[in-house]
């Protein structure tokens, strides 16, 4: 059973989390060869981020549908109602009940993931036609990546990237569609030719670890970061 199919979307009305939370008790456990349970590889790529007791964040679902290149629905807790984001990886897209605005007006920072499940809703242009929501409500999803990653809970580097490596940003990355600050836009460009570690890209004028980090996240999930592990100005992420 996918709870996304019962959801009212688009409509201006979110469910409740403890409402959420009762169905989501209510749920049998699902084996690995049930069709509406993750792939045992997305899954595999989930689970490393509950080491620690720690919750999921949305920027590593985010990578790992991108990475795996499969449509999932992500449940995201939105102080007291639930705010469902269905991500289209393939077509770059993402569904939200809310508008672009409203959904960049959210605190990020603040939204937990609830459940991860495989997408039931389809992007435009699907031939179950009846699955396919209003047009207005899917929304770019490399603008919505950026934002998660720039203003998201996560200040660490992902896994994907993280260790002893250095970094460098594609010459042919297309930043016109970000909303990039400018000093943060000179920043990228300077990626683009000099090839830097964390340590070192922390030093740069307006950085700090933090936000270089978050800079790193959102230029993989541009698929515009080239991670080098043999490069001399390789350096590991664990220097604090």
């Amino acid at each position: 059973m996918s709870f996304e199919s019962t959801l009212p979307m688009g409509a201006p009305e979110l469910m409740r989390v403890s409402v959420f939370k009762r169905y989501l008790d209510e749920l049998a456990p699902l084996d690995e060869s049930d069709p509406h349970q993750l792939p045992p590889s997305l899954l595999q790529d989930l689970r490393r981020f509950k080491e620690h007791g720690r919750h999921t964040e949305p920027l590593e679902v985010l990578a790992a549908s991108m990475r795996h290149l499969r449509n999932v629905a992500m449940h995201l807790q939105d102080g007291e109602r639930v705010l469902p984001l269905t991500l289209f990886p393939r077509q770059c897209l993402a569904h939200c009940p809310l508008s672009l605005h409203e959904l960049l007006q959210l605190p990020l920072d603040n939204l937990q993931v609830l459940h991860v499940e495989p997408a039931v809703l389809r992007p435009p242009g699907d031939p179950q036609r009846g699955l396919v929501k209003a047009l207005h409500l899917y929304h770019p999803l490399p603008l919505l990546s950026w934002e998660f990653a720039m203003r998201g809970s996560r200040e660490q580097l992902l896994p994907e990237i993280a260790g002893y490596a250095a970094y460098r940003a594609s010459a042919v990355l297309d930043l016109r569609p970000l909303p990039i600050p400018t000093p943060l836009r000179n920043c990228v460009r300077r990626l683009q030719r000099e090839t830097t570690s964390l340590r070192q890209l922390s030093e740069w004028p307006g950085l700090d670890r933090a936000v270089a980090s978050r800079l790193l996240n959102a230029l993989y999930l541009q698929a515009g970061l080239i991670v080098s592990r043999s490069h001399p100005a390789a350096d590991t992420d664990g220097w604090f």
